[in-house]
């Protein structure tokens, strides 16, 4: 089959990577600069050096024993390290959160910088309405994208499926990313002190060079209130919060702010989603709960789905009844 997957978060690239050990052609869709969604990482130019920030998922665990298998390769790999600054059990990528979908991404086919507007299924298959212009055609599309966004792509073709989405409702976040002149005298991790939901020294996690560097999330009740300020002014609010929470006697050599406006997904209590009659599927987060190794299970989940097709059609059956939903 020729898939086309719209997301090329961890779930798009899990389910995109057991198609293609299969022999299956994937062409993934990501409207960023490259793969990883809520598991990029990001630099910046400081009076210091360059710094060089996780400012999405911090950490993850691995509970399943499919996922530790997984996680154990990438380790072998040198591209995960254990973090114990965030706890016992907690992993990171290394050099940076983004080496990981980066591995995933090796040897598949992904356009970067395409938003995909919308959908259509003709008589060859399903095509993408892009801004650079339509793509196709596709035997089978996946939807990897949280649930507020694949909601309006799947209204028009599954209804059960859309309901199921708009149900499920993500939190927002703010974030902000700090670099220091020297080391901030305070612990590596600082949880739940007023607006500061969670602050983390970069540094602390393996293979991390460069200058001082802070990742500060705001609660989702402050960053739900001010999620339309500037990022100028959630930059300087969060940095004042961060120096009352850790102490630290100096202001930030810079200071930037990143909105992620479904940082933490709901739950639809599914693993995955696939409508053998028109070949639609939708894998993510939302589906399990947000935690990264619920995107990965989802994701391969989707794709087992996928190659044996066995499942019979969502959007013709009562959702109570449904049994295309694995």
């Amino acid at each position: 089959m020729r898939v086309g997957i719209v997301g090329a978060g961890m779930a798009g690239l899990a389910c995109a990577g057991l198609l293609v050990e299969q022999g299956h052609a994937v062409q993934l869709f990501d409207k960023g600069r490259g793969p990883g969604g809520r598991m990029s990482s990001r630099r910046m130019e400081t009076p210091a050096g360059i710094a060089i920030f996780d400012h999405g998922a911090q950490y993850f665990t691995a509970r399943d024993p499919g996922f530790a298998s997984q996680v154990g390769e990438w380790e072998a790999a040198g591209v995960v390290a254990r973090w114990p600054d965030a706890r016992d059990d907690a992993w990171v990528g290394v050099p940076a959160m983004n080496a990981i979908p980066r591995h995933m991404a090796y040897g598949l086919n992904i356009v970067s910088n395409a938003h995909v507007r919308g959908i259509a299924r003709g008589a060859d298959g399903w095509h993408l309405a892009c801004e650079q212009g339509g793509e196709g055609q596709f035997d089978a599309l996946v939807i990897a994208l949280p649930a507020e966004q694949a909601a309006p792509l799947l209204g028009l073709y599954c209804l059960d499926m859309a309901r199921i989405a708009v149900r499920v409702l993500s939190a927002p976040c703010w974030a902000a990313m700090l670099t220091f002149e020297g080391q901030v005298d305070c612990s590596a991790v600082i949880r739940d002190n007023g607006i500061v939901a969670w602050a983390a020294r970069n540094n602390s996690k393996a293979g991390r060079a460069g200058p001082e560097a802070w990742t500060i999330h705001a609660t989702p009740e402050w960053s739900r209130t001010h999620l339309e300020e500037s990022p100028e002014w959630v930059a300087q609010a969060l940095s004042n919060a961060f120096l009352g929470a850790s102490g630290a006697d100096r202001p930030p050599l810079a200071a930037i702010a990143h909105r992620w406006r479904f940082a933490l997904s709901g739950t639809a209590g599914r693993e995955a989603l696939w409508d053998s009659a028109s070949r639609l599927g939708v894998c993510g987060d939302w589906l399990i709960g947000p935690r990264v190794e619920a995107a990965w299970l989802s994701g391969r989940r989707l794709a087992q789905i996928i190659l044996s097709d066995g499942a019979s059609s969502l959007c013709d059956q009562p959702m109570a009844r449904s049994s295309g939903v694995a």
